[in-house]
């Protein structure tokens, strides 16, 4: 094995330090029977609420008309808030995308390089529990914080917990115990478990043997939690005086795509899929594996978008309800896409629109202006961004690698990046048992162009341009041909990641085990 010239202790130890950030002890399930006479906070503050899906792509929003998708609640929102049409999931992968919402910082830095899973995780690949996360701020800062779903952010650990998702080679869920989850004292989730009509959760005070299955689809069982937590009756689920953050986070449109119910099947029963297909050549052909994977799946994946749909309105009506829709930051995104098929491409982890571009809602009536916005958005940004809004920029930890878009969030002018980083850290490890920091993929997308620049052991780098302009279906790669705007990006991208100090600029540096905060 080559040597390293940073050793994984030191990588640990060096990123850890520049991210620690002193966080409130865990007290457990608090009581609220005394809030009633607690004095009330000195101003009124935004509460926060995050719904997202898994593997949503940004083309699945009825009121865009590209997807055939159906979505009437997303349209209403839509015409309520901020449409971000160009947002991007920088490392199109469940695991990554939560670290970087969580952390606003870079895989490099977080120390999720990949999915937390049994094969990454003796390398430390899951979510520092000195990490310095934006729910971390808000509970120091006097909010009840709720998580509710997919956390997907603790590495799985032996004697494995006995469910379907850890039967097989992998093993995937994971419980994670109080003192790991950030500030969120009210907890109703798993680590990661696909099966969409029996999910299975643990509650606030379960042991990690203490998991219950609950016979409902899960986004629906977890509208049903996100609307209880909200309303909040007799003052059960938190503290009434203080402002509140939520998070939900569905599995669904997520595989297996047939796991959904037959209603919402239903309401795609004509779609004509070869007419669908005949307008995307990026789909293969039926007589292909892939193509006849994206034949066989797709009414299902749109139907469960449908049912998502449905069970955010609710949750939308939840907040009307309460009384709080005026005071609340609502944002609704996606971890990733999906390609279906599409590219050849069976799933996310890609660099092709359908995995990259991702949806991204963010309503706050009187504050943030309603329209259609070509903002490119990066998953980091959204930390410092919310905190901004929120009005606690001066709590925003120094660790943070994300810029705020406050301002252009709230009416489209101050900054307004150029450019979004595109990142796939290689799995190395399957091979020598070292992850490759400096191999993989890097890339930037813009509004015009996606470029990426991939390194395999022992091979030449290899070069992709798309102009999604020219060719929205990005079918031909045009890298020989543009050597000059080539050349622009390769000097972008270095610059890019030189600033964030990404070891994939690190020429003397063949392998490291990517850790730390």
């Amino acid at each position: 094995m080559a040597p390293s010239s940073t050793t994984r202790r030191e990588f640990i130890g060096r990123s850890g330090a520049a991210a620690a950030l002193a966080l409130l002890p865990f007290a457990g399930a608090p009581s609220f029977a005394d809030s009633a006479t607690a004095a009330p906070p000195a101003q009124k503050r935004p509460n926060l609420l995050i719904v997202f899906p898994d593997q949503m792509s940004g083309s699945s929003l009825g009121f865009l008309g590209e997807d055939p998708v159906i979505t009437p609640n997303l349209d209403r929102f839509a015409a309520q808030s901020a449409v971000f049409t160009q947002a991007a999931s920088n490392y199109p992968v469940c695991s990554p995308f939560r670290a970087m919402l969580m952390t606003g910082q870079y895989p490099f830095k977080n120390g999720v390089w990949g999915n937390c899973q049994s094969v990454t995780a003796p390398y430390g690949c899951e979510l520092p529990k000195n990490a310095a996360c934006w729910s971390d701020v808000l509970k120091a800062d006097g909010y009840a914080l709720g998580y509710i779903g997919k956390w997907h952010l603790d590495a799985p650990r032996k004697p494995y917990v006995e469910c379907g998702n850890n039967k097989g080679k992998i093993a995937w869920n994971e419980w994670c115990p109080p003192e790991r989850r950030h500030g969120f004292g009210y907890w109703h989730a798993y680590g990661t478990y696909d099966n969409h009509m029996r999910p299975l959760y643990w509650d606030t005070l379960a042991p990690r043997d203490g998991f219950q299955y609950v016979d409902q689809w899960g986004p629906e069982h977890e509208a049903d939690k996100a609307a209880a937590f909200i309303r909040n009756a007799d003052g059960k689920m938190r503290d009434p005086q203080k402002p509140f953050a939520l998070v939900v986070s569905m599995n669904p449109p997520h595989t297996g795509y047939d796991l959904v119910p037959k209603r919402y099947v239903k309401m795609y029963e004509k779609l004509d899929v070869e007419a669908l297909c005949a307008k995307h050549p990026q789909i293969p052909p039926a007589s292909d594996p892939m193509g006849k994977y994206f034949r066989q799946n797709i009414r299902f994946k749109y139907a469960q978008i449908t049912g998502v749909d449905e069970q955010f309105g609710r949750i939308l009506q939840a907040l009307k309800e309460a009384g709080v829709e005026n005071d609340t930051i609502v944002l609704f995104t996606s971890d990733h896409g999906d390609c279906v098929g599409a590219h050849h491409e069976a799933s996310k982890n890609n660099a092709y629109e359908e995995s990259f571009r991702i949806p991204l809602l963010i309503r706050w009536p009187g504050h943030i202006k309603p329209r259609h916005d070509t903002l490119l958005a990066s998953v980091p940004d959204l930390y410092p961004t919310l905190l901004e809004l929120m009005g606690l920029k001066a709590k925003i930890p120094a660790a943070v690698q994300g810029v705020s878009l406050a301002q252009a969030v709230r009416d489209g002018t101050g900054t307004r990046p150029d450019s979004q980083l595109y990142l796939f850290i290689t799995d190395g490890w399957e091979t020598d048992g070292v992850p490759h920091l400096n191999l993989g993929r890097r890339g930037l997308r813009t509004e015009r162009h996606t470029f990426v620049l991939e390194r395999k052991q022992g091979k030449p780098e290899t070069v992709t341009l798309f102009d999604r302009q020219a060719d929205p279906c990005e079918l031909k790669n045009i890298a020989e041909a543009q050597p000059g705007i080539v050349q622009q990006f390769r000097a972008k991208l270095a610059a890019k990641l030189r600033a964030l100090h990404d070891p994939w600029m690190d020429a003397a540096t063949a392998k490291q085990a990517p850790h730390g905060n």
